[in-house]
């Protein structure tokens, strides 16, 4: 689904370079469900958005899909975004003079989808996300967890085979982002990848595996069965602090 080999990125500061991603090797799997994690400027966000094809890299390879993403035209990376990736963020990049459903909706009007035929649908997303009573309701009349929901709903309708979540649990309380997540966990559950940047332990837990970054490197991978011992070493933190 995702090869990344030796990608490196930089970025122009002035007369100064800053070398952000250092050779990252990374493969992600269909139906993988991954954090990635690491200190302010390791190169997360620079990483998830090489993932998304909002940032170009400057060497190496990355391959979504089977489909090499290098040098292309922004047309034919919107083109791909469409298909194949759904993206969720922290501050939910709603539009503020629009509805839930419309909001959730736009993604179909960008494909050409008739006004009334995408309507139905984000009626259909928002009901599966607990929301059909707040189709009607902007923006500023919504919870954070609801417009994080809502914010869910408009990434799937598009039927992605990805999800890319940007600090989605940053601006919610504990009990709202484990909600969250459980939307997410049975959003993978799906068979969708979802890969979500966190800076929270806990969250990280609830992934299948952590991609621990730093200084633009890798510095581990922890998967699966290694994760209980994650878990518990953050619980003994909590405990201990």
């Amino acid at each position: 689904m995702i090869r990344l080999n030796n990608i490196h990125k930089s970025y122009v500061m002035g007369n100064s370079s800053l070398h952000v991603l250092k050779g990252i090797d990374l493969h992600i799997e269909q139906g993988d469900f991954v954090s990635i994690m690491g200190s302010s400027g390791s190169g997360k966000s620079t990483l998830l958005n090489i993932l998304g094809m909002l940032d170009n890299y400057d060497n190496g390879s990355y391959h979504l899909s089977g489909n090499l993403i290098a040098n292309m035209s922004e047309k034919k990376a919107a083109k791909l975004r469409n298909e194949l990736v759904g993206f969720v963020f922290q501050s939910f990049n709603l539009i503020s003079f629009k509805n839930a459903m419309e909001n959730v909706a736009l993604p179909l009007y960008y494909k050409g989808v008739p006004r009334k035929t995408r309507n139905l649908i984000a009626m259909e997303y928002l009901e599966k996300l607990g929301l059909k009573d707040w189709a009607n309701h902007m923006p500023n009349e919504m919870s954070g967890g609801q417009k994080q929901r809502v914010a869910i709903a408009r990434a799937l309708i598009s039927k992605p085979k990805i999800i890319l979540a940007d600090e989605p649990t940053g601006a919610l309380d504990s009990t709202t982002s484990y909600e969250v997540m459980d939307i997410l966990r049975e959003i993978n559950d799906d068979g969708i990848t979802v890969i979500i940047v966190t800076h929270e332990h806990d969250i990280a837990a609830m992934t299948s595996q952590i991609i621990r970054l730093n200084d633009g490197r890798i510095h581990e991978i922890i998967r699966n069965g290694e994760l209980k011992q994650f878990q518990k070493s953050y619980i003994h933190g909590l405990e201990t602090a």
